[in-house]
């Protein structure tokens, strides 16, 4: 039996050099479970994934609301950046945060809970170029590959993407 079915999730990939693993494997394993995924972007071109492949964004990330969804998922890569200031990212992460759903990012992609002001004084963890964006926000920042703390669960990088996903399923469910 599926333990997500109904639940909607949204992924938020950059529109360049998201990292491959950090999205489809949390998504397979969110398919897996019953969850349907819509994927955001800040722009509707063909998105250029890390490895050079071409992913789709189904809509775009300043026309999402929280309430449509079950959980935010914030995909790393070096392209994530464009989400650290973003007004939007930050509405987003607050809004899903705010209502109790879902919050995840993996990789530099926390540096956005971060500098959006999710993560005070919630453990959390990222790729180490991130490190000082999360302790600069008052993040307990956790030398851990998945690190979840109610709603929040965050990850260091590709070689976590799946245990990210395992521990997104089980915060879901």
């Amino acid at each position: 039996m599926k333990k997500l079915t109904g639940k909607k999730i949204l992924m938020v990939i950059a529109k360049s050099k998201y990292r491959d693993e950090e999205y489809l494997e949390p998504r397979k394993v969110l398919e897996d479970a019953g969850a349907v995924i819509t994927v955001a972007s800040s722009s509707f071109e063909p998105v250029r994934r890390h490895a050079g492949a071409h992913g789709e964004a189904r809509c775009a990330d300043r026309e999402c609301e929280e309430e449509d969804f079950d959980g935010i998922v914030f995909v790393g890569g070096g392209g994530a950046s464009e989400y650290f200031d973003s007004p939007v990212a930050h509405r987003l992460a607050r809004g899903f945060f705010e209502q109790g759903k879902l919050t995840s990012a993996i990789c530099i992609a926390p540096a956005t809970l971060a500098n959006a002001g999710v993560l005070k004084g919630k453990k959390a963890t990222a790729f180490p170029s991130s490190e000082a964006a999360l302790r600069t926000h008052e993040a307990i920042f956790m030398k851990q590959d998945v690190v979840s703390d109610g709603t929040i669960v965050t990850a260091v990088g590709p070689q976590a993407a799946k245990r990210f996903g395992e521990k997104l399923v089980e915060v879901l469910a």
